[in-house]
C-alpha cells in the first residue's frame, strides 16, 4: 500500500490579481464563483464558473475581471505536504476545508475524477460503496452521511471524506435540491464508468434519484 495526503482548500482570488503559480501536484480545481484561466505546459484553458480543470503539472492561474472562489483538491506526499496558501499571492486567502491520508493499493494504477452529484428535494443515495476514497463538498442543499455506525449532516460549504469501501446511506434535505462536488481516486479500469455498487440486492433495481456530471479524469502517475 502507498500513502498520499488528499487535501481540499478553498481559495479566494481578487479580480485582476497578478498571476498565481501552482507547484507540480495531482489536482482538481473547481470554480465555485467567477472564472479563471489556467496555463500549463501543454497550453491554456479558460475555466468558467461551475466547471473544473484537472492536471498534474505546474500551473499558472490568471484571474479575470471578477473575483474568483475555487475549491482546490491536491494529492501530496504526507512527509512533504505543500503549503495550504497559494504561493507568491499575498492578495489571496486560502482556507483548509479537509485533509485526509489515503491508502492506495500500489498494485493498481489509479486516476483522479472530479464530478458533480445532483439530488432533487428529498433524494437519497441508497446504501452503496465506491471503488476508491475521496473528499466531497456541499455546493447547495444539505446531505446526511450514514456510515460506519455514525451519522453526520453536512450543510452548504462543508466537506467530508469517504473511504469508498465503507457502505454509505445518504439522504438529502426535503426542503431544496442538493448538489455536491466530488473529487475521488479510482482504479484506472473505472475510466469513463460509474464506480458505485449497491450493497443491498433489492436496491440495485430501484429508480435512482441522483444525477451525475463528470468534469474530467486524470491518470495519477
Amino acid at each position: 500500500m502507498s500513502q498520499l495526503l488528499m487535501r481540499l482548500v478553498e481559495d479566494r482570488i481578487p479580480a485582476g490579481h497578478a498571476p498565481i503559480y501552482l507547484p507540480r501536484a495531482s489536482r482538481a480545481l473547481y470554480i465555485v464563483e467567477g472564472g479563471i484561466t489556467v496555463e500549463f505546459p501543454e497550453g491554456a484553458q479558460h475555466v468558467p464558473s461551475q466547471t473544473a480543470w484537472l492536471g498534474d503539472s505546474e500551473a499558472t492561474l490568471l484571474a479575470g475581471s471578477e473575483a474568483v472562489r475555487t475549491w482546490r483538491w491536491e494529492l501530496h506526499d504526507p512527509q512533504q505536504p505543500l503549503p495550504v496558501e497559494l504561493r507568491s499571492a499575498p492578495g489571496t486567502t486560502s482556507t483548509l476545508k479537509l485533509e485526509q491520508v489515503v491508502e492506495l493499493d500500489s498494485r493498481t494504477d489509479w486516476l483522479m475524477r472530479c464530478d458533480r452529484v445532483d439530488f432533487p428535494p428529498g433524494g437519497v443515495a441508497l446504501t452503496h460503496v465506491h471503488q476508491g476514497p475521496g473528499i466531497r463538498c456541499v455546493l447547495s442543499g444539505e446531505i446526511t452521511i450514514d456510515t460506519l455506525g455514525a451519522e453526520h449532516t453536512h450543510p452548504v460549504g462543508q466537506a467530508w471524506f469517504e473511504l469508498g469501501h465503507a457502505p454509505v446511506l445518504a439522504p438529502t434535505t426535503p426542503s431544496s435540491p442538493t448538489t455536491f462536488i466530488r473529487c475521488f481516486l479510482l482504479p484506472r479500469s473505472c475510466r469513463g464508468r460509474s464506480s458505485i455498487r449497491y450493497v443491498l440486492p433489492e436496491d440495485a433495481a430501484k429508480a435512482k434519484t441522483q444525477q451525475y456530471h463528470v468534469f474530467g479524469e486524470r491518470f495519477i502517475h
